[in-house]
């Protein structure tokens, strides 16, 4: 399948590797990837804020960068929330938005269309696994990401404590309320320790910097990744 690959901006700018490994695990599965060079941001942020005049300008975009492609998958579920959820709202303001192609998370797109669960992984590591609230709440991904993780060779899947429970992350949240965002994750680094994981993997980077900033100030040695890298881990450019 000829698949279109959208990679949020915080996976551009910050996290190229989440992008590489979805690259890897579709390819690995005899899929062919394209990367429109012309993308830019979903406009979640702009949706999100307030700025829906800016945000169909990109939705717009979006569905023009994206119009020869059948399907789009994206390691961030958030932005899949955003294409599924966001766009049909700005469709009164920007027509194009309606035309946008389906947009599915990387896990969604795994078990639902390729059918898969085991993409060949060997990670021998005690992972935990976080459900950030757009893939849990907007995209209603379930246990797809746990059921990958369980057929990945060698790792140990320990449940999250309050697995429900936001990082403190949500887009500019973090930043206009930084007493409660920190609050809010200082709840979520105690779960985590709980678990006695070496790993915690989500499917969104934004959340993962959140998680990732906290539990480097504890320096207790726990690493964050997102489910991508952990799914490319076995393939000899993916190895890590």
């Amino acid at each position: 399948m000829r698949i279109g690959l959208f990679v949020a901006c915080i996976t551009d700018s910050l996290y190229p590797a989440t992008a590489r490994a979805t690259v890897r695990v579709l390819e690995r599965l005899g899929h062919t990837v394209v990367y429109p060079a012309a993308q830019t941001c979903c406009g979640q942020v702009h949706y999100t804020s307030g700025y829906r005049r800016e945000a169909a300008s990109l939705a717009g975009r979006f569905a023009d960068v994206f119009s020869g492609c059948e399907l789009v998958v994206t390691p961030s579920a958030s932005c899949a929330a955003m294409v599924r959820t966001g766009y049909p709202r700005l469709a009164a303001r920007e027509p194009r938005a309606a035309d946008a192609p389906r947009v599915l998370e990387l896990s969604e797109f795994l078990v639902d269309v390729a059918g898969v669960t085991d993409v060949g992984a060997h990670f021998p590591h005690r992972v935990t696994y976080h459900p950030t609230c757009h893939a849990l709440r907007s995209l209603d991904v379930g246990d797809r990401p746990l059921r990958l993780l369980r057929a990945v060779r060698g790792l140990e899947l320990a449940e999250l404590p309050a697995a429900d429970e936001c990082c403190g992350f949500g887009t500019t949240f973090a930043w206009k309320n930084a007493d409660t965002s920190v609050a809010i994750v200082a709840d979520k680094i105690r779960h985590i320790g709980a678990t006695g994981a070496d790993v915690v993997c989500a499917l969104d980077d934004a959340c993962l910097t959140q998680i990732d900033g906290a539990l480097s100030r504890l320096r207790g040695g726990v690493r964050a990744l997102h489910l991508a890298e952990i799914l490319a881990a076995g393939d000899p450019a993916g190895d890590r």
